[in-house]
């Protein structure tokens, strides 16, 4: 591949491997596109995939994923803890190699396009695709969630798709599709079941209520393993490193007498976020990432 692009959609599906295989199954099928990574939640009832490759074929892949999401999600009977407006929830699409920001934009928008036009499923740009400055913060499109869309959606103008239908599509709800820099979805797991001190922490190091720069956060409770999580989204890991994350929540947490079971990383991450964790917690001394082996091998 010469031109490289990332593609990252996220299915309101965790639990039936087999609706998700069905759904890899169309992007495995797109010449050109190579998976990189499924990875799904029961209690989060999601399921995050990765794949790269040229940006027509990428574009395709996508758009095949959510045409079969749509047909195998019911949005009507999804429960789960992630916040979620659609079966394809949520699709960025990120530039790698050879590809810019700005042919990103494009692509999302066309992308978008087409799921409206041939899917009749609303869709929404986001990040430095979106058309709207109210639309830049996901999370602001998905405030309230498929339940609170589905009544607002064809009655408040703050609420318009930018792509299609003023009105949710029956079983497959809204999509939101963007462009954006790399993000790592990192989750750290508390040694207790008080949802408040996850939600107290979580408001503690999201940035928009005062904590870490290009830091999102929420507290969840894991049903399964009887805990609760602190679930961020870092959106620039250069500005706030995993490592500053996490020891922002480990102190929050200490604060409120509890410990920190482990961690998870969702989804693939860049091995510079890697090395920061390993420089910061060895104490290395003059260390540069270009004496990792892999990255000498790949150049």
């Amino acid at each position: 591949m010469d031109r490289i692009v990332e593609c990252i959609p996220n299915f309101s599906e965790g639990k039936r491997k087999e609706v998700i295989d069905q759904i890899v199954g169309e992007i495995k099928k797109v010449k050109g596109v190579k998976l990189l990574d499924v990875e799904s939640d029961a209690d989060h009832n999601r399921s995050v995939v990765t794949f790269i490759g040229e940006p027509e074929a990428a574009a395709e892949a996508a758009f095949l994923a959510t045409k079969k999401a749509s047909e195998l999600i019911d949005l009507n009977l999804h429960r789960g803890e992630h916040p979620r407006i659609g079966a394809t929830d949520v699709m960025p699409f990120v530039p790698i190699s050879n590809v810019t920001m700005k042919e990103c934009v494009e692509l999302a928008r066309n992308v978008g396009k087409r799921i409206a036009d041939e899917l009749k499923i609303p869709v929404y740009l986001y990040e430095a695709a979106a058309l709207k400055p109210e639309c830049t913060n996901l999370a602001d499109i998905r405030k309230g969630e498929y339940e609170c869309l589905k009544n607002e959606i064809g009655t408040n103008p703050a609420r318009k798709p930018d792509y299609g239908p003023a009105k949710l599509h029956p079983t497959a709800g809204a999509t939101v599709v963007g462009a954006r820099e790399p993000l790592i979805a990192f989750n750290v797991n508390l040694a207790t079941n008080d949802m408040e001190i996850a939600k107290k922490i979580a408001k503690a190091v999201r940035f928009s209520s005062g904590g870490l720069k290009c830091v999102k956060a929420k507290g969840f409770e894991l049903k399964n393993r009887g805990i609760v999580q602190v679930s961020m989204n870092l959106t620039n890991y250069r500005e706030t490193p995993v490592y500053k994350a996490y020891e922002m929540v480990k102190s929050e947490a200490e604060r409120c007498n509890v410990k920190i079971i482990g961690c998870e990383i969702i989804g693939l991450v860049p091995l510079d976020a890697i090395a920061d964790v390993a420089n910061f917690y060895l104490k290395l001394e003059n260390f540069k990432n270009e004496q990792i082996l892999e990255k000498r091998l790949w150049e």
